[in-house]
């Protein structure tokens, strides 16, 4: 395995002064044995791109956590695939059942996080939770931690063991891969 190691763009913060969300992060992530707390950025992280910019790093290697909302049963659903990917929506609702966009005061009450934060983890209500299997192929991630200016570094099987959830195919295919499927 690869070590995990800091990025430039991190600032040491003691863990008292972070915001109340990333303490829960902390707080959920201590619990369960993790290793590497969550790190405040010098810049704001609310897409994969900028995430990947701040902490030099590819952009597959962002654990970008997606929300959305169940219509059965009105639950959060959370995905969390590669920065580089693009959820299907078709395969998550295979999954979980109908879905439907999550708008900001949805992701907030249901998550406790701003959209831009959204961690994979401690939520303040328990989401079903989706792992898309294109993670894997990275050695180190990073995910929110809360707060679009915080982050933390996991491997990726270390989300199955912080989440429970199930590692499945819920991405479109990448356009270089249809091509070449293509007849």
């Amino acid at each position: 395995m690869t070590a995990i190691s800091g990025a430039s763009g991190m600032c040491a913060t003691p863990l008292k002064d972070l915001p109340e969300a990333v303490q829960r992060v902390a707080a959920a992530l201590q619990a369960q044995g993790h290793a590497h707390m969550p790190q405040m950025l010098d810049a704001a992280a609310r897409t994969a791109q900028q995430a990947a910019d701040a902490l030099g790093i590819r952009v597959g290697q962002v654990a970008k956590s997606i929300i959305f909302r169940r219509q059965s049963d009105d639950a959060a659903v959370l995905v969390v695939t590669s920065g580089d990917r693009r959820v299907d929506e078709k395969k998550v609702a295979a999954q979980v059942g109908k879905i439907g966009r999550a708008d900001a005061d949805f992701v907030k009450a249901r998550t406790g996080f701003s959209i831009g934060g959204v961690a994979p983890l401690a939520h303040a209500t328990p989401p079903v939770t989706l792992i898309d299997q294109d993670l894997l192929r990275f050695d180190v991630v990073w995910a929110a931690a809360g707060h679009p200016h915080s982050v933390f570094a996991l491997h990726p099987g270390d989300l199955q063991r912080l989440t429970g959830a199930p590692v499945v195919d819920v991405v479109q295919e990448p356009a270089d891969m249809a091509a070449k499927s293509a007849p």
